[in-house]
């Protein structure tokens, strides 16, 4: 286990269920601080953590009420962070699908390279289901499209660090990407403001519903919340377009050079 005063795991959950505890286990055990966020659970699953709180040391558990949403709950995460003097966040999903064995791996990376986003590309296994491996491609090309294939992992997976600061500022004059959306709307606009992205390959895992796994994915209102976002973000790029050139130009040649060196 790491602990760090630099770099935090923040966990959103929303109706989690009995995995939440799992994956806290296993979030603990890797990485110091943890935090996690409850976005207006109504199962009760966080409940103990806080009426045990010696079991789980080095965990820090915020409530509220109400659903924000994932991308509200992540600005409400980095405004905390700020304030708690941490520069970066690790997100990570509480239903067990993003893997707490790269965590170490991935912090590591951004304290390499503490000016950049470290991006999961996702490894999807047979368990897999295909609806959402087909529905996430339409926004895969345009978030390529939008940044210009400059090194944007799979926009949809939220594995991933984020310098706190610039994360804070790229979403400080749009009142979007507040839900679903966020991951890929914080990928385009971390990337429009200049931040380097860096993939890492890391496993997913879709946990069976016996052993606890749960979805709140809706494929249809889900894919049009994606349609919306690249039609508030394909304007923008036009509008910055000849930026948008230069930064891909300059994070392909620096992707080029860590593999030459690497």
């Amino acid at each position: 286990m790491v602990e760090s005063s630099t770099h935090i795991l923040v966990i959103p959950s929303y109706n989690t269920g009995r995995i939440l505890e799992r994956t806290i286990a296993e979030a603990i055990a890797v990485w110091q601080p943890v935090w996690l966020f409850i976005d207006g659970s109504t199962d009760d699953a966080h409940e103990t953590f806080l009426a045990n709180p010696d079991r789980w040391p080095g965990l820090t558990v915020f409530v509220s009420r109400e659903n924000r949403g994932k991308g509200a709950t992540a600005l409400w995460a980095a405004d905390e962070a700020i304030r708690a003097g941490f520069t970066h966040m690790l997100l990570m999903d509480a239903d067990g699908q993003h893997p707490a064995d790269r965590v170490a791996d991935f912090m590591a990376a951004s304290i390499a390279q503490p000016e950049a986003t470290i991006m999961g590309q996702p490894d999807f296994g047979p368990d897999a289901p295909w609806i959402r491996l087909a529905g996430r491609q339409l926004s895969i090309a345009l978030t390529q499209l939008e940044t210009l294939w400059g090194g944007i992992a799979d926009p949809l997976f939220g594995f991933r660090i984020y310098p706190v600061e610039p994360l804070r500022r790229a979403f400080a004059r749009t009142d979007s990407g507040r839900r679903y959306d966020f991951d890929p709307e914080a990928a385009v606009r971390l990337f429009w403001a200049g931040v380097r992205p860096i993939k890492r390959r890391a496993a997913v895992r879709y946990v069976p519903r016996d052993e606890g796994g749960v979805s709140h994915f809706h494929y249809l209102r889900d894919n049009v919340t994606m349609v919306c976002l690249h039609g508030r973000l394909l304007p923008a790029f036009l509008l910055r377009c000849f930026r948008v050139v230069q930064l891909s130009r300059r994070f392909r040649r620096q992707a080029t050079e860590d593999s030459s060196s690497g």
